[in-house]
């Protein structure tokens, strides 16, 4: 009969499906105590450690090899996660199941995927291991879509993870990657596939420069995944949080690549895609310093026609994900109060984000997250404590129609793209005119000094031009 410890082990690599990263250094005051009284943990040590006669030993006294921790996981998860494959032949030997899932549904095998242990996966394939079976698997091969990346062609080795939460880095055909990995714990199962499906559908049709590139997922295997292309800069949220305030004409310039890649989703044909989570840590910088808009988990295809009435569950922000509490700073009231909806709750949204680039600061940034959203159904908005001159040329009035009450009074972003650019050419037009009044006075006091010099050089007599 298998036992289960209270003890969670500790490894430097984790199941391939764990939501986060525990550190291996928190284990050690642990690990004294759990391996002198309990002989099943120091087996997870030793395969972690790559001792074969000490599993030998443990193994001939009576210890269980199919052994799980608290987390459901066994020996044979941890040879597989750290290249073990010595230990790994060694415990299918004495009877290891080859295939035991985790508290996560993570196989041995899929862990070995994951962390691309080639070495482990022939061995236990050869045991009969079978890889997942994703809920999109497909039994004809001529059905596969096209976009399909074989997990094994994905190296989370050298993984990080990315500022948005949900995202790690990978490494594929040499070029580094973005992936988004089937496994949030704020839904149901059959909403995360559902949404899952949701999200490969938007991307397939997104080709923009201000909207992340969406280059493949993994659907025939477990777990799924999104790979995206990986832009190091990081997200706008860590941005502002680090730069504070933006000078007006960068605040302008990012407003304006926010608005091209949300236009370009809002003129969508047949139907417009509603991003519905327009906020700072979805919206990404690029090598050159500009915006794309990222993360599609939450999005809308809807008929221009028609608007959309949002599941209650899935507009929630009463959890305690971290999502959840920094999107609802940016949540449209219509959304918030489960109304209908069109596009113009994604221009609500980039109203607060355009004045938070001004501003330095959240929208309400004193305020309670759970209690922002309510200030918007009563009709408040963020104050504005910034120079008026940073406001010049109808900037503020741009962001207080946007962030109408009435969803029907906000422009469109082909309109405020407009307002934008004409603002834009104003602040750009004004730098000009000071450069060209400063750099003439400039010369002028220099002239003026080297005047006063040569006049004080020749005694106090008639100086004499110094441009003849």
């Amino acid at each position: 009969m298998e036992t289960k410890a209270t003890t969670r082990f500790t490894i430097g690599r984790q199941s391939s499906l764990a939501p986060e990263g525990r550190d291996v250094s928190e284990v050690d005051d642990e690990l004294e105590v759990a391996e002198a009284v309990d002989p099943n943990f120091r087996l997870m040590y030793l395969a972690n450690e790559g001792d074969l006669e000490g599993i030998v030993e443990l193994l001939d006294s009576g210890t269980d090899v199919n052994f799980r921790d608290v987390d459901g996981r066994t020996a044979l998860h941890v040879a597989a996660c750290q290249r073990r494959a010595d230990v790994v032949e060694l415990l299918l030997q004495r009877g290891a199941k080859v295939d035991p899932k985790d508290r996560w549904e993570s196989t041995p095998l899929a862990d070995a995927i994951y962390y691309k242990n080639h070495d482990v996966i022939k061995l236990l394939e050869k045991h009969g291991a079978k890889p997942l079976m994703a809920p999109m698997h497909v039994h004809n091969a001529r059905e596969v879509p096209e976009y399909e990346i074989d997990p094994t062609e994905l190296d989370f080795t050298r993984s990080v993870n990315i500022t948005k939460g949900t995202f790690c880095s990978a490494s594929w055909h040499g070029i580094q990657v973005a992936v988004k990995t089937l496994g949030e714990d704020v839904f149901t199962y059959d909403d995360k596939v559902r949404a899952f499906r949701d999200e490969l559908a938007l991307l397939q049709k997104i080709r923009h420069p201000n909207v992340v590139q969406f280059l493949g997922a993994v659907t025939q295997s477990s777990p799924m995944m999104i790979v995206t292309e990986y832009l190091p800069k990081g997200d706008l949220y860590a941005f502002l949080k680090r730069k504070g305030a933006l000078k007006p004409v960068t605040a302008i310039r990012f407003a304006l690549d926010i608005s091209r890649g949300m236009n370009y989703l809002h003129e969508n044909k047949p139907e417009a895609i509603i991003h519905r989570d327009l906020e700072p840590s979805n919206i990404l910088r690029d090598d050159s310093g500009h915006l794309k808009v990222a993360d599609f988990g939450v999005s809308k295809l809807l008929k221009v026609t028609n608007t959309v009435k949002e599941n209650p569950q899935m507009c929630s922000i009463e959890g305690d994900s971290k999502s959840a509490i920094i999107q609802s700073r940016y949540l449209a009231p219509e959304v918030y109060r489960n109304e209908e909806y069109d596009t113009k709750v994604d221009v609500f949204s980039f109203a607060l984000i355009l004045q938070e680039m001004i501003e330095g600061c959240p929208p309400f940034s004193s305020e309670p997250e759970t209690k922002v959203p309510k200030a918007y159904g009563a009709n408040k908005r963020p104050p504005f404590r910034a120079p008026a001159k940073y406001y010049s040329h109808g900037l503020k009035e741009l962001i207080e129609e946007c962030w109408s009450e009435k969803p029907a009074k906000r422009p469109t972003f082909r309109a405020i793209i407009a307002k934008l650019e004409a603002i834009n050419n104003h602040l750009i037009h004004n730098s000009r005119w000071k450069i060209r009044i400063v750099r003439p006075l400039r010369c002028f006091q220099n002239l003026d000094s080297i005047s006063k010099k040569n006049s004080s050089d020749s005694g106090g007599g008639s100086s004499r031009s110094t441009i003849e």
